[in-house]
């Protein structure tokens, strides 16, 4: 299975973006995924995860009532909607699908896509 992030991009600070996580060569549904981020300097932090039916959603404390994690099966694709953007928030944005259908924090991550750029000005 291969994972290709999309939707990255520059806003300003406020904003909204959406990122995908489209799969291929497997079908997602079985899998629960991870959205992770890294910035320049710092570890990778788990930001989301939601399980294979989309029925359990999980978030960091940092993007609660901000982020949405949902998916479409059908169209083997995940997503991120990000709103009320802050500066903070930028960096490099990963998804990744978990061995397990469940999510047990961000654990058990064992296909990564390359990642999506954001960025978000002051």
């Amino acid at each position: 299975m291969q994972l290709v992030e999309s939707g990255g991009g520059s806003v300003e600070s406020g904003g909204s973006l959406t990122l995908s996580c489209a799969a291929s060569g497997a079908q997602l549904h079985y899998y629960a995924i991870g959205w992770f981020r890294q910035a320049p300097g710092k570890e990778r932090e788990g930001v989301s995860c939601i399980s294979s039916a989309g029925s359990s959603r999980n978030y960091a404390d940092s993007v609660k009532g901000r982020f949405t994690v949902s998916r479409d099966n059908a169209k083997n694709t995940v997503y991120l909607q990000m709103n009320s953007l802050k500066p903070e928030d930028s960096a490099t944005y990963y998804c990744a699908a978990s061995v397990r259908s469940t999510c047990r924090g961000y654990s058990g991550m064992n296909v990564w896509g390359r990642g999506t750029l954001v960025t978000v000005s002051a």
